[in-house]
């Protein structure tokens, strides 16, 4: 398979240079795009362009200087190779400890272009995979922890963090708060992505073979010569081992997993010697619950990063960010239209404290799709009047912007339309709630 072709962006005000040129890097697998004057590339480039841009510095207009600093204002990572006379020798230094690629003299021989070329090409390439990866990660964090709330930013700001690190994680939190969700995108963002991720649970944790399943059982062990099985651990090898539950294991069993996060063993029934594994461990765990008992100190001296999950009633704003996609995601499922949420339904949603957190309302939305969700027969909202009419006025807000901004995409002469509020006033509400226009684009 061959390689892709380098891109070249070339300004150059002399035509016969210009062509010349153009011809030169084409020979050589290029694809060139000429143009005889900055502010013509301006109009051109943008900040996914994917080569490498070389300029003359003595232009007409805007000068090859004024042209470089324009480009980093696009995007700081494109390589731009400056041509210059000998008078412009400096400048041309100057320009390169400011981020410029490379500067060639005039007259410079076509190798020289072609190695510059070639060479800025690679770090483009690299800057726009490493940046690839970092919006991979972002979706990645996002969908793990959806919302805008302070509570969802600082959870996804600490999931990409530590992912990147070997470090082993403990995720506490109230059921249903999406602490595997969180594990899994830790696994995802981190570089053991390519390698196993396996989950035990609580129903292997209480299970009466759960050190069979977990730990896996020797041909020699006990049950027979040649009846051998590979426990949930060792087939993590590589990868990532998540313990969610931990509270379900019994003393003995808990014994043995924190010998296995402290010496990184595996003993399977019936072996000789323990073997050796190469995983990363992530522990989940309820707070307030078993978690709180006499043995929950031993987890956090294992020097694992703690990541606390609040309620979904401590991340009201997230709501209907929630409920829509929720409500999207059972209507795929069910392979039915995703009906239009309502006054009623968003009331409900934003006046129920939620109890059972992301499980009840993914339950509520579900009912919904379903039409089975009746709020003349539901039960009033437990704790609802402990919300002030001041915030559920204010929930409705934001959801009236942010369902506007989405049908906008973002369009404030749209949005200021569609809503008839002054643009001053919308601008104010936006930033009140710290809704931004971009991100809705």
């Amino acid at each position: 398979m061959s390689a892709a072709p380098i891109h070249v962006a070339l300004v150059e005000d002399e035509l016969p240079l210009r062509e010349a040129t153009m011809q030169m890097l084409s020979l050589d697998g290029a694809e060139v795009t000429g143009f005889a004057d900055a502010r013509a590339a301006l109009d051109w480039l943008t900040a996914d362009f994917p080569g490498v841009v070389v300029s003359d510095v003595r232009m007409p207009g805007i000068d090859g200087i004024a042209f470089f600093a324009r480009l980093r204002e696009i995007d700081p990572d494109l390589p731009v190779i400056l041509t210059t006379g000998h008078g412009d020798v400096a400048m041309a230094v100057a320009a390169m400890k400011n981020g410029a690629a490379d500067f060639l003299t005039k007259p410079y021989s076509s190798a020289d272009l072609i190695l510059a070329v070639r060479a800025a090409a690679e770090r483009r390439a690299l800057a726009l995979e490493n940046r690839r990866l970092r919006e991979e990660a972002g979706r990645s964090a996002h969908s793990a922890i959806p919302g805008t709330s302070p509570a969802a930013q600082r959870l996804r700001s600490v999931i990409e963090g530590v992912a990147r690190s070997e470090i082993d994680v403990v995720l506490t939190g109230p059921a249903g708060t999406g602490k595997s969700h969180a594990a899994r995108a830790i696994h995802d963002l981190s570089p053991r992505r390519s390698r196993p991720f396996v989950t035990v649970d609580a129903g292997v944790l209480a299970h009466e073979d759960a050190e069979l399943l977990l730990f896996g059982r020797d041909p020699g062990g006990p049950g027979g010569v040649g009846l051998s099985r590979t426990g949930l651990i060792e087939r993590a090898q590589g990868g990532t081992l998540f313990l969610d539950e931990i509270e379900a294991a019994s003393g003995v069993l808990t014994t043995r997993l924190l010998s296995l996060v402290e010496k990184r063993q595996v003993l399977p029934i019936g072996a000789a010697q323990p073997r050796r594994l190469n995983i990363r461990i992530i522990i989940a765990q309820l707070a307030g619950g078993a978690a709180e008992d006499a043995r929950d100190p031993l987890w956090h001296r294992l020097g694992a990063v703690q990541i606390a999950f609040p309620a979904l009633d401590e991340r009201r704003e997230d709501l209907p960010e929630l409920f829509r996609r929720f409500v999207a995601r059972h209507a795929r499922e069910l392979d039915m239209p995703a009906p239009t949420i309502g006054a009623s339904q968003w009331r409900h949603v934003q006046t129920h404290k939620w109890p059972g957190n992301l499980h009840e309302l993914s339950g509520y939305a579900r009912a919904f799709v379903l039409g089975l969700a009746d709020l003349d027969t539901l039960p009033a909202a437990p704790g609802s009047s402990e919300l002030s009419l001041q915030q559920i006025v204010a929930d409705f807000e934001r959801t009236v912007l942010e369902d506007a901004l989405r049908r906008c995409r973002g369009d404030i002469a749209a949005l200021q339309a569609q809503l008839q509020t002054p643009r001053k006033t919308l601008y104010d509400k936006l930033a009140k709630y710290d809704l931004k226009p971009a991100h809705y684009r």
